[in-house]
């Protein structure tokens, strides 16, 4: 580890810190319908979607409506990415002639898509068309992204809210995500990219003579669009198979900060959202606090285990203090492939500098950890909030048993109702990764997809399992998944960790709406301080060790174990 490899690190948080609050302002005002910067020019707009829609924007929805709303929707935004994909042969803007995606791979790609996942068991340049890159998958980058955002908005306004029925509408809250916050930064991030070298081009790839007088192809296409909505919408969808680790997609270092703080900004802003919405910008530092804390800490444990040497190289005297450079992005070192990779595992996003199947034992364990965590440090757009303000009500209800009293939150008492229905959201995620990999572990067809075994390969299978479910969309690397049983498999996970998740926590968004606000007393614990963040940090930590120890023991931790006696497999 070394001192230039921390203040890169320090630049990043710092970053993500300042741009909290403003961007907080700004996302408050668009979802209060309060005029902004942007409004003189977007507003018409806005009110002409309502009108080609019949929607009524004033008109809000009860948590069922709302919730039915959501999945209509995804469902037909599902079934136009499939319709898309199955037909890509037969559709414009194919210039290299690429046919129709299999059924199997079409249906894991456009759950995939439309659960804001983005797992690809595909290589970009080689399966997909330009038109399926734009319209079916870089449109669904901003659809997924927004359903997040509203949703996390519809929670708020539970907790915000006194004796009201309704929690907002869903189609308006839609609207405003894309057309007032995702779009325009997109734009701008698109011309950015594209002025630090980023393709965004409907030419043909392109054919050159290497010096050994041999043809390569160069993939080109519109990639700075698909680049910008997939990094600010925690998408993690690449246009390339290399994901970010393509000079294409990651020309340098001043891009790879910009698409870092991309990943990070939305999220961390949301945070301020909540805490203005309920009236105690405290509130919203606090949850941002506990996401910072084990943030640093993951961040700390992958540039450790990374910067140090391969206990199996050591041994024989290879380069002991070289740290491990196997699978890492060269151009940006350990320090910043180590951050990256813990940026996209805690914020949801899934995509890659560096392989995270070369990593150590414990350096790639950190990845899958937060993912299991429920991807709530910092977490995708949205999805990031709504997930640990339900671990909020968890600690906050742990917190009234150790005193005897009926748990409060931001002003709401947290009763039977509430707590039962958040344990059935927490659990979904877990429920569907472990399921998920105790079918592959048991399967021919399961185990002919790993790359290597031992303890190593099931880390293979828990990974993608667990990134399925958690719809991170992250990969190993070592596992190949293009197949009938790996497509369906995780096509299940994914709906399970993104749907099933959602219909309890829009209802506990209902309940806690329906409450009236209850003032302070001294008996009231503060949800703004250390102690609360330190609770919240350890629930966390609690439910997600508690759940996924055995799997990791005979994943990871045995892997480190093996690694460390010099035994390979």
């Amino acid at each position: 580890m070394t001192f230039n490899g921390w203040m890169q690190i320090a630049l990043f948080c710092a970053i993500v810190l300042a741009l909290a609050r403003p961007l907080g302002g700004f996302l408050t005002r668009v979802y209060a319908g309060e005029r902004t910067f942007l409004h003189p020019v977007l507003a018409p707009v806005e009110r002409g979607f309502y009108l080609l829609a019949g929607v009524r924007c004033e008109a809000e929805q009860g948590w069922r409506s709302y919730a039915v709303a959501m999945l209509a929707f995804n469902l037909l935004g599902f079934l136009l990415v499939y319709g898309a994909l199955r037909l890509q042969g037969a559709l414009p803007l194919n210039p290299q002639g690429f046919a129709g995606v299999t059924p199997d791979l079409a249906l894991n790609t456009a759950v995939s898509f439309v659960t804001n996942t983005n797992w690809q068991s595909y290589g970009g340049e080689a399966t997909m068309s330009y038109g399926s890159q734009m319209w079916a998958l870089t449109v669904q980058n901003f659809l997924s992204a927004a359903t997040g955002m509203a949703l996390a908005v519809a929670l708020i306004r539970g907790f915000a809210r006194r004796s009201a029925k309704e929690i907002g509408n869903f189609w308006t809250d839609l609207t405003r995500s894309i057309l007032y916050v995702l779009l325009p930064l997109c734009v701008v991030l698109a011309l950015v990219y594209v002025a630090m070298g980023v393709p965004q081009t409907l030419q043909p790839y392109v054919t050159a003579k290497t010096l050994e007088g041999a043809d390569q192809t160069i993939a080109l296409g519109p990639v700075a669009s698909q680049l910008a909505i997939k990094m600010l919408g925690t998408n993690g969808g690449g246009f390339f198979n290399a994901n970010s680790a393509h000079p294409f997609e990651n020309p340098s270092a001043l891009a790879n900060l910009v698409q870092m703080v991309s990943i990070f900004a939305v999220g961390a802003a949301l945070t301020n959202v909540f805490g203005r919405m309920v009236g105690d910008e405290r509130q919203g530092w606090a949850i941002l606090g506990a996401m910072g804390a084990l943030f640093l800490a993951g961040v700390a444990m992958v540039y450790w285990a990374e910067a140090g040497a391969n206990p199996i190289h050591a041994a024989l005297g290879l380069d002991p203090a070289g740290g491990n450079m196997e699978g890492k992005e060269v151009r940006f070192g350990i320090a910043l492939s180590a951050l990256f990779a813990v940026i996209t595992t805690a914020a949801s996003c899934g995509a890659v500098i560096a392989m995270h199947d070369s990593f150590s034992a414990i350096g790639g364990m950190i990845p899958m950890v937060n993912m299991q965590l429920g991807e709530v440090i910092v977490g995708g757009v949205g999805a990031g909030l709504y997930g640990v303000l339900l671990f909020a009500i968890v600690a906050v209800f742990v917190a009234g048993l150790m005193v005897g009293r009926t748990p409060e939150y931001v002003g709401k008492k947290i009763e039977g109702r509430e707590v039962k229905l958040t344990m059935l959201a927490l659990l979904c995620s877990p429920a569907a990764t472990l399921l998920a990999l105790g079918v592959a572990s048991v399967s021919p067809l399961g185990l002919a997809g790993l790359q290597e075994s031992g303890p190593h390969g099931f880390s293979e299978m828990l990974y993608a399992t667990t990134s399925a479910a958690a719809n991170n969309g992250s990969a190993f690397a070592g596992l190949t998944a293009n197949s009938p049983f790996w497509n369906v498999l995780l096509a299940a996970g994914m709906m399970i960790g993104r749907f099933a998740l959602i219909v309890p926590m829009l209802a506990v968004a209902g309940s806690l709406a329906a409450k009236g606000k209850v003032p302070p007393s001294a008996g009231t614990f503060p949800t703004y301080g250390t102690l609360f963040v330190g609770l919240l940090g350890g629930v966390i930590l609690i439910v997600g060790g508690l759940t996924y120890f055995p799997a990791l023991t005979l994943g990871p931790v045995a892997d480190a174990f093996a690694t460390a006696a010099g035994t390979t497999y």
